[in-house]
């Protein structure tokens, strides 16, 4: 059997019309987790919503020419009180293949809710991190860091 040009081309556009598109197809399936980052993030928050607050600094360069070794300093205003005090900080990459970067905790002995470290960062991404407080409240601060390759940009 044989087929023209015609013949080929309404075959083709019958076939076409009976496959889903990509998007319905991903619409319509449910077993596309989230990224790694969410569940990390929403295992932390367990359900409720960061605060909003200014008391949370995240310190980090904007660009990274080494994202082997990226310093940051991470800084929680806070009382540190037996009453009010930083329970944890949280350091999440969302860019990283395990997002979980480090987990600072804090007692209100610790005087202050402070660190400085370094971390790798495996390309350009955010940088969230989430304070946890002592009355279950959670603050977040956010920074979008690029790693470049070489100092080339990338």
């Amino acid at each position: 059997m044989t087929m023209d040009r015609r013949q080929f081309g309404a075959h083709a556009l019958a076939f076409a019309a009976v496959l889903p598109t990509g998007n319905q197809a991903l619409a319509q399936s449910p077993t596309v987790p989230p990224p790694a980052w969410e569940e990390a993030v929403a295992k932390i928050l367990k359900g409720t919503q960061p605060v909003p607050g200014k008391g949370l600094v995240l310190d980090i360069p904007e660009i990274a020419e080494n994202g082997n070794t990226v310093p940051f300093t991470l800084v929680a205003e806070s009382p540190m009180t037996e009453a009010d005090h930083i329970r944890a900080l949280h350091v999440i990459s969302t860019g990283n293949p395990q997002p979980g970067v480090a987990t600072f905790k804090f007692t209100p002995e610790s005087g202050k809710a402070s660190v400085s470290s370094r971390m790798r960062l495996g390309r350009t991404q955010d940088v969230i991190v989430i304070a946890e407080l002592s009355d279950g409240r959670f603050m977040q601060a956010k920074r979008n860091v690029k790693v470049t390759i070489g100092g080339c940009g990338g």
